[in-house]
């Protein structure tokens, strides 16, 4: 310190944050050992904040790598992201030292008086990551792996570490997942061998990925949109005469603003859009200003810019990209383009060879009702719900651009009227900016995969006449051909997903108020981006969901939860509701709304009318026996919720026919049930269910490994000599050594080795290499001059179907 203030100022820190932790020392050298740990961490913490002397700070990095590859034996290809100072707590005693975190470990190592604490954990084999507070150690994070727990207590930078830490975990799940998240990884940068290694690149490369995905789901952009900086202004609110404060984020193809205050206001404007981008004369009153115009004619205006010329200069580059790539796509599919507006109703798809219409309009459109003449009072409501969205539009504007505000979620909660709902579906949900950008994308996947057969089509088939048989829409080959070409061009699409129970349900709801292609990129969104993982073959994302739902259950609804846990009900109900959004629990016209609000406020929306159809029902679920009981009261509130506004013919819904005659249940309004679902539950918010989502996605991935694992086991344990346990140790060692050739790569990749379409005995497979390391470990005869000889022998004896990989039955 340098001055006396200081000095007493560091000494009150240490008795605050250190004296509670001493008590629980037994004698003096512990006590010293760790204080001196302690304060020499924290300067080195300090002192890398700040990054004291630069040079110092780069030189320190570069020593951290080669520390870390040698204290724990880690290849060349393992790059370390970043390392922090903290204690690692083994019984009671706290050791000083450096956590390192690494893209597939987290290794920590100290050394102090004569004694060495080493400990590696791999991100694939943690169950659960918790930042937790006691009252002896303010900062801990918790790590608990299948066999073991271990605490961290670190003193500077809790959050920044957790952070790190919840992002590494996140793409060791991802991996397990699907090979995706090999993928991901490669395009995280490759640190060149003379680039100097001062913190990370890569560890500023996922700050940038965490930044960016955030940027995408607030604005719900494309997959690929990458941030580019974001930065405090105003904005000028025309609809209501004043500035409002707020930051603006620029990337690749957007330009987004929304407001300090939640939901005041929120811009998305495309730079496909954009027409004029000016500086005007700054002012008082408005320092720096910087107008946009759009082609249909509206003009936003932002002030209070910190770097303008830095700004419009950034914007510039990018439109002139925005730009070319418009006059590339023009020439490619010049045809498509040019007769744009006058013949979008009439462009016929005729795409299947034996001429059967194909659905150019909403398929809602040609089964509309048409009512006799008189006066109809539902026609009358529908007609105002109509207007109130004229006057809207007239007022915040209509398209990408509107100003989107508490108004106009307002108005989408009062039911969105049948005639704009494919309109404002794709609006809300961000589809409208795919299907802008990849003109003729659908109908050329439509022609590629018509005709083809695999085990996706034979399951569209199959479900084809399953989906909203009650509706006349799909009575006949017009419909059920529409839907057959939307689900099987996004199984092709999309491979990995392919196509999966419910998505049939969805989409046919998607048909009947949106065009085809509307339709289709409605589904992209809705699979990719809405509820991410939903649709796979092991509906991770939706039993991810599931306990997230357990969990606001238990904070929401406290004196419910034990007895739903009781009955197992929560696992069997969240599954069909949160799959289909409610479509295959609710009569139609009610669970139309729902989807409304989906598109427009995101996943929040489903938790809320979940808690609040459990929270209705609270007696009665208290005085059930047994889960079928459960069942069927929530069953039978379900199919009470009516819409009165609806000027649909009333569609049989297929629970009520198949209920018997018990008294009908009193009818539930569903715009007062989603109301009140705002009213007491409106309090979740986005950036919380994705924190849940994160502990979630652990427990829920980690759990269907065993479950893998447990299956493998008991396939083969009748053909080998070996022990359950004995099998179960080889199977992690197996998985363990394919695993590691993905990240540090063999000759071959990883998707060639990793195959989820396998059944799981050949899921993981090994090369030679691989196949060689561990032959030496786990052979008793594997020590001789002859051992590579030998390996080579028998990894061609088991290798049976000769394609150079051992998979485990092999093994």
């Amino acid at each position: 310190g340098c001055s006396r203030k200081e000095i007493t100022e560091h000494w009150e820190w240490l008795e605050q944050n250190l004296l509670q932790t001493l008590s629980i020392f037994e004698n003096e050298n512990d006590i010293n050992t760790f204080v001196r740990g302690k304060i020499q961490g924290i300067i080195a913490e300090y002192n890398k904040i700040n990054g004291i002397k630069e040079d110092d700070d780069t030189e320190k990095f570069k020593e951290a790598i080669v520390k870390f590859h040698k204290l724990f034996g880690m290849p060349e290809e393992e790059k370390l992201v970043n390392y922090y100072s903290c204690s690692y707590w083994k019984g009671k005693v706290p050791r000083q030292g450096w956590v390192y975190l690494s893209i597939n470990h987290l290794c920590f190592y100290s050394f102090l008086m004569g004694r060495e604490a080493k400990l590696v954990i791999r991100w694939v084999d943690i169950t659960q990551l918790e930042k937790n507070a006691t009252l002896l150690f303010p900062d801990m994070i918790k790590v608990s792996t299948r066999s073991s727990e271990h605490f961290f207590s670190v003193f500077l930078n809790i959050s920044e570490t957790f952070k790190l830490m919840e992002q590494l975990a996140n793409i060791a799940m991802r991996q397990l997942l699907d090979n995706e998240g090999f993928e991901q990884d490669r395009s995280l940068p490759k640190l060149k061998k003379k680039s100097p290694k001062k913190v990370s690149a890569l560890k500023r490369d996922l700050d940038a990925r965490a930044k960016s995905e955030r940027y995408r789901a607030l604005f719900r952009l494309p997959k690929d949109e990458k941030l580019d900086g974001h930065t405090d202004c105003t904005l000028w609110t025309p609809f209501n005469k004043m500035h409002i404060l707020g930051q603006m984020f620029v990337s690749t193809n957007y330009i987004c603003f929304t407001s300090k205050e939640e939901n005041l206001c929120s811009l998305i404007i495309p730079l496909r859009e954009v027409t004029i981008v000016e500086k005007a004369d700054s002012s008082s009153v408005l320092p720096s200003p910087l107008s946009i115009s759009t082609k249909n004619r509206m003009t936003f205006l932002f002030a209070n810019l910190k770097d303008r010329d830095f700004l419009v200069q950034r914007i510039s580059d990018f439109l002139q990209q925005t730009t070319s790539k418009i006059y590339l796509d023009k020439n490619i599919s010049g045809s498509y383009i040019s007769s744009d507006d006058e013949s979008e109703g009439e462009r016929q798809f005729n795409l299947n060879d034996n001429g059967i219409p194909t659905a150019t309009q909403a398929l809602m459109t040609m089964y509309r009702r048409r009512s006799p003449e008189e006066f109809n009072p539902k026609l009358a409501k529908e007609f105002l719900k109509e207007q109130a969205w004229k006057i809207h539009f007239a007022e915040y504007g209509q398209g990408v651009c509107m100003y989107r505000t508490e108004k106009t979620r307002d108005l989408v909660l009062k039911g969105i009227p049948e005639s704009m709902r494919g309109e404002l579906w794709l609006l809300f949900s961000g589809a409208i900016n795919e299907m802008a950008t990849h003109p003729g994308y659908y109908e050329d996947l439509v022609e590629k995969s018509m005709g083809k057969y695999n085990l996706a089509t034979e399951e569209i088939e199959r479900d084809l006449h399953r989906s909203l048989p009650e509706h006349p829409a799909f009575q006949n080959e017009m419909g059920i051909a529409a839907l057959r070409r939307v689900l099987t061009a996004y199984a092709f699409r999309n491979p990995n997903i392919g196509y999966c129970q419910a998505m049939n349900i969805v989409t046919s709801v998607l048909l009947l108020y949106a065009k085809e292609e509307e339709a289709f990129w409605l589904l992209v969104a809705l699979c990719e981006r809405m509820l991410p993982d939903y649709y796979n073959t092991r509906v991770v994302g939706a039993l991810v969901d599931q306990g997230v739902f357990e969990e606001l259950a238990r904070d929401y609804i406290p004196q419910l939860y034990d007895c739903m846990q009781d009955l197992g009900v929560i696992s069997t109900i969240s599954l069909s509701w949160f799959l289909t959004l409610f479509l295959s629990v609710m009569p139609f016209e009610s669970a139309v709304v729902v989807v409304d609000c989906f598109f427009c406020e995101g996943i929040k929306v489903i938790f809320q009318l979940a808690l609040a159809v459990l929270e209705a029902n609270v007696d009665k679920l208290l005085n059930c026996k047994d889960d079928g009981e459960a069942m069927t009261v929530l069953g039978r509130y379900l199919d009470s919720v009516t819409n009165k506004d609806s000027t649909l013919p009333p569609i049989p819904h297929l629970h009520s026919l198949l209920s018997d005659d018990v008294e009908p249940y009193p009818e539930v309004d569903i715009f007062r049930l989603i109301r009140s679902s705002y009213e007491k539950f409106g309090s979740i918010r986005a950036d919380l269910i994705e924190q849940m989502r994160f502990k979630q996605r652990l427990k829920v991935i980690q759990t269907l490994e065993d479950t893998t694992k447990r299956n493998v086991v008991r396939t083969i344990v009748t053909e080998t000599s070996f022990t359950i346990d004995e099998l179960e140790e080889l199977y992690a060692l197996f998985k363990a050594e394919h695993l590691t050739s993905c990240y540090w790569g063999g000759n071959s990749n990883a998707t060639e080795r990793h195959d989820p379409s396998l059944p799981y005995l050949e899921q993981y497979r090994i090369d030679f290499e691989q196949f060689k390391g561990m032959f030496a470990l786990l052979f008793p005869w594997a020590c001789g001059t002859h051992s590579d000889v030998l390996a080579a022998r028998l990894f061609r004896l088991l290798d049976e179907n000769g394609d150079l990989l051992i998979n485990f039955r092999e093994f």
